[in-house]
C-alpha cells in the first residue's frame, strides 16, 4: 500500500522505476570498452539552443506516465513529470541550475506528490551559502563545498545531475545536503537496440543513498536514459522494449552482491549441533514463558526444547547463553511484497518467514530460490499471487482478468508455480469472484484480496473470500456506498475523514462481525501501513519509526519526515480519531473470535513488523496472544504449522534471541542479536550493518 510512496520519498532522485515489460526485449550486447571521456560540460552546455529528452513510466510492461526534459543554452533545465499508480502519483515541473561542478545551486519544484499534497521545495545560493526548503524542511549550508543538495522531490533526470557530479570527484564521492555521502561507480555497459536504432548505455551504482545502492542508466553523453528500480522504470521514450533487459543486468548483479553477504554473514548450522542455554523460551502454542530453558538444534532442525533441568545438552555442540535473553520461534511478516535487500533486514529483525502478496514472478522466484538454499539471506516465503481487472486503476502487476476463463488460466499459472494463495484486487470485475474463488479452491489455493470497487466486503466473504487485506476495507462495509469508485485514494481518505464516527457497537457492526467469524474469515489489518497515512505530518517523523529513525541512513529519514495524506484544514483530529477506530476495530474482532495475522505491508520490513506488533498490543491484545499470532498463528493459518511457528522437536530451527521480555514489554522485541534460521546463526548487528542501518 505504502511502498512506492515511500520508495519515491525515500530516494527522490530516483523518482519512479520499474519492474520489466512483457514485450520481448530487443538484442542489447555487452560492451567492455573504457567510459568515453565526456567532460561534465557536454551534459548541460547544448550547442545551438535548446534540447529535449523525453521519457515515459513504465509500469510493469504499461505506459503509467511521461517526463520531458528541456535543457537549456546556458545549462539550466527544466522538465514536466507525472504518472498515475492507482489514481495516485505525482505531477511536478522542475527547473534547477549547476554550478561548475555539476552541484545544484538552484531548484525549484512545484505541484503534487504521490498522495496529491501539494510540493513547493527550493534551493538558492546567496551570500557564499545553500539555502532550502520544502514541506518537510528549512535548512543552510556553506556553498561552494562540492555537496548536492538532495530534493524531496522533483524529475528523475535529477539523477543524472547527481550522477554527473559525483563523477566530478576523481574518487567518485559526493557529500549530500542535507547530510551523508553518495558513492558512484561505473557497473557496466550495454549497446542496446530498438526500432532500428542502436546506443551504447552505462550503468552507474549509487550507494549511500538507502539500504542498498542502486543502478542509473547513462548514454555516452552522460544523460540519463533510464532508472530501473522496483515495479517502475523512467526509460528514454521509444526505448521501453529494452527495459526487460536492463532489470536482468541489475537483478544478477544483485543476486552476485547478495551472495557475497551471505558468505561472509552466516555461521554453520555447526556440524556438531547448537545448543542455547538458559533462554526465557516463548511457548507460542501455550503462550508462557519456560524461564530456564534449553533449546538443541541439530542440522535445520530442532531435536529438543524445554526445561533444563530435563534437557540434556549434547557433548561437544557449540552454546549459545542465552541468560536474560527471551527465544521466541522466528516471526511471520504476514504481508510482504520482497526486494532483495528486504532479506536482510527481516533475518536481522527475526523476521524468519514472509508471505509475499504481489511480486514479479521471476523476481519472487529468484530470491525465494536463494534464501531456501541459503546462498542468499533471506526468509522463508510462502506465495501469493494477485490478480486484477485492466483499467485506468488497474494494480502493479502482469497478470489480469477480465473474464473467468482469463482468471482461471491465471490460478492454473500460479498453481503450477507453487503459489498457496490469490489476492483478488480492486479493479476486478466483482462478478468474477465467486467463479474465480471457487476455481481457486478447487486447486487448493487460498483466496484473500482488496474487496473490488462497487462491493462489499460481506459479499467478498460470502463469494469465497478466506481473508480480506487491510483494515480500510473492513470498514468501508459500513463508509462507503455502492457508486464509489474505491479503486482510487478513495479507499484512504473515506476511512480518514468518516472513520472517526463508526459505531463500532451497532447493529450492523454485531452482524458484520458475526459474519467473519462464521466463515472463519482470517483478517490482514496492515495497521502499520495506515499510521504514517493518517498521522504523518510534514516535518515530523512518521509515527511509525520514530523509536528507531536515527539508526537508518540519511536520506532514508529524511523521506519519513514527508508527512501523506493531504489533512484539510480543520480535520487533524479526526484523521487521529480515524486511526484509534482502526485500532479499536481489530480489538473487536479478535475479542469477537475472528483470526487475525500480523502482516506490515510496508518497505521498511522487519522494523515495520515490530511496529505492527506494537500497535496490536496498543489496541488491546496481550502481548503473548499478539506474539504467538505472529508465529504459530500465521504457520496455522497457512498450514505450515507442523514445520514452522514454533520451538519444539521436529520443527524447523528458526529462532530469535531478543535482549528483553517482549512478552511483558512488546517494544523488546525491536532489540533481536542473533537470528537462528534453519540452524544456520545470524548476529542481527553484522546483517544490520550490512544495509547500512546502525546499532
Amino acid at each position: 500500500m505504502s511502498r512506492m510512496r515511500h520508495a519515491l520519498a525515500l530516494l527522490p532522485l530516483i523518482a519512479v522505476a520499474c519492474g520489466g515489460s512483457p514485450t520481448p526485449a530487443p538484442a542489447a550486447q555487452p560492451n567492455t570498452a573504457p567510459d568515453p571521456p565526456a567532460p561534465l560540460a557536454s551534459a548541460s552546455a547544448p550547442a545551438g539552443g535548446d534540447r529535449t529528452l523525453r521519457f515515459v513510466v513504465d509500469t510493469m510492461g504499461h505506459v503509467s506516465g511521461s517526463s520531458v526534459v528541456t535543457i537549456h543554452a546556458d545549462g539550466s533545465r527544466d522538465a514536466t513529470w507525472e504518472f498515475n499508480d492507482r489514481g495516485r502519483g505525482p505531477k511536478q515541473d522542475t527547473h534547477w541550475e549547476t554550478a561548475p561542478d555539476g552541484t545544484l545551486t538552484r531548484v525549484d519544484i512545484t505541484g503534487v506528490d504521490y498522495l496529491k499534497q501539494a510540493v513547493n521545495e527550493h534551493l538558492r545560493s546567496d551570500g557564499g551559502r545553500l539555502a532550502w526548503s520544502n514541506n518537510a524542511e528549512h535548512g543552510d549550508a556553506a556553498a561552494g563545498t562540492h555537496a548536492f543538495y538532495v530534493p524531496m522531490e522533483g524529475a528523475p533526470d535529477l539523477t543524472g545531475t547527481l550522477v554527473r557530479a559525483a563523477l566530478a570527484s576523481p574518487d567518485g564521492q559526493l557529500a549530500l545536503l542535507p547530510g551523508g555521502t553518495a558513492h558512484v561507480t561505473r557497473a557496466g555497459d550495454l549497446t542496446v537496440q530498438a526500432e532500428g536504432k542502436s546506443m551504447h548505455i552505462v550503468r552507474y551504482d549509487v550507494d549511500g543513498f538507502a539500504f542498498e545502492p542502486f543502478s542509473v542508466w547513462l548514454d555516452d553523453d552522460r544523460e540519463l536514459f533510464a532508472l530501473p528500480f522496483g515495479w517502475f522504470c523512467t526509460v528514454r521514450e521509444g526505448w521501453q522494449g529494452v527495459v526487460q533487459k536492463l532489470v536482468e543486468v541489475q537483478r544478477e548483479a544483485s543476486a552476485a552482491r547478495y551472495a557475497a553477504l551471505a558468505k561472509q554473514l552466516a555461521h554453520g548450522p555447526p556440524k556438531a549441533g547448537l545448543a542455547i542455554v538458559h533462554a526465557r523460551l516463548f511457548d507460542s502454542e501455550k503462550k508462557r514463558i519456560v524461564p530456564d530453558a534449553t533449546i538443541v538444534v541439530r542440522g535445520d532442525r530442532i531435536v529438543a526444547a524445554g526445561p533444563a533441568t530435563t534437557t540434556k545438552v549434547p557433548a561437544g555442540v557449540e552454546t549459545i547463553d542465552a541468560a536474560g535473553k527471551t527465544a521466541l520461534p522466528g516471526l511471520w511478516d504476514m504481508h510482504s511484497h520482497l526486494q532483495r535487500y528486504e532479506g536482510l533486514l527481516d533475518v536481522a529483525n527475526g523476521v524468519t518467514g514472509a508471505r509475499d502478496l504481489a511480486n514479479d514472478m521471476d523476481d519472487l522466484k529468484s530470491m525465494r530460490d536463494a534464501w531456501n538454499a541459503g546462498t542468499e539471506i533471506g526468509p522463508r516465503v510462502v506465495m501469493a499471487g494477485l490478480i486484477d481487472g485492466r483499467g485506468p486503476f488497474q494494480g502493479p502487476s502482469k497478470v489480469f482478468a477480465d473474464t473467468v476463463d482469463e482468471g482461471k488460466q491465471d490460478i492454473d499459472t500460479y498453481a503450477g508455480r507453487g503459489y498457496e494463495q490469490i489476492k483478488l484486487y480492486s479493479s476486478l470485475k466483482p462478478e468474477l469472484v465467486a467463479p474465480l474463488a471457487a476455481y481457486a479452491h478447487s486447486k487448493g489455493l487460498r483466496v484473500s484480496g482488496h474487496v473490488p470497487a462497487h462491493m462489499f466486503a460481506s459479499e467478498a466473504v460470502e463469494a469465497g473470500y478466506d481473508e480480506i487485506q487491510h483494515v480500510n476495507f473492513l470498514m468501508m462495509q459500513f463508509l462507503s456506498s455502492r457508486e464509489d469508485d474505491t479503486r482510487t485514494p478513495l479507499r484512504f481518505t473515506l476511512v480518514a475523514q468518516k472513520g472517526a464516527a463508526l459505531d463500532l457497537a451497532s447493529p450492523e457492526m454485531r452482524k458484520f462481525v458475526a459474519l467473519l467469524a462464521k466463515h472463519k474469515t482470517v483478517i490482514d489489518p496492515t495497521l502499520v501501513a495506515f499510521e504514517p497515512m493518517l498521522l504523518g505530518r510534514p516535518g515530523q517523523l512518521a509515527p511509525s519509526y520514530a523509536a528507531v529513525a536515527e539508526r537508518f541512513p540519511v536520506q532514508v529519514r529524511r523521506a519519513l519526515l514527508t508527512g501523506s495524506l493531504p489533512v484539510p484544514e480543520g480535520m487533524d483530529a479526526t484523521y487521529r480519531a480515524s486511526f484509534e477506530t482502526m485500532k479499536k476495530l481489530v480489538k473487536l474482532m479478535w475479542d469477537a473470535g475472528v483470526r487475525v495475522v500480523v502482516g506490515s505491508d510496508e518497505d521498511i520490513v522487519g522494523f515495520a513488523l515490530h511496529r505492527e506488533l506494537e500497535l496490536d498490543v496498543d489496541a488491546g491484545i496481550p502481548a503473548p496472544e499478539v506474539l504467538s499470532l505472529a508465529t504459530i498463528g500465521a504457520a496455522r493459518v497457512m498450514k505450515h504449522d507442523k514445520e514452522w511457528g514454533s520451538i519444539a522437536p521436529g520443527k524447523y530451527a528458526d529462532i530469535v534471541l531478543v535482549d528483553g521480555k517482549p512478552d511483558e514489554h512488546i517494544s523488546d522485541v525491536r532489540r533481536p542479536v542473533t537470528v537462528i534460521k534453519g540452524g544456520t546463526v545470524y548476529t542481527s548487528a553484522d546483517l544490520l550493518a550490512a544495509v547500512g542501518v546502525h546499532p
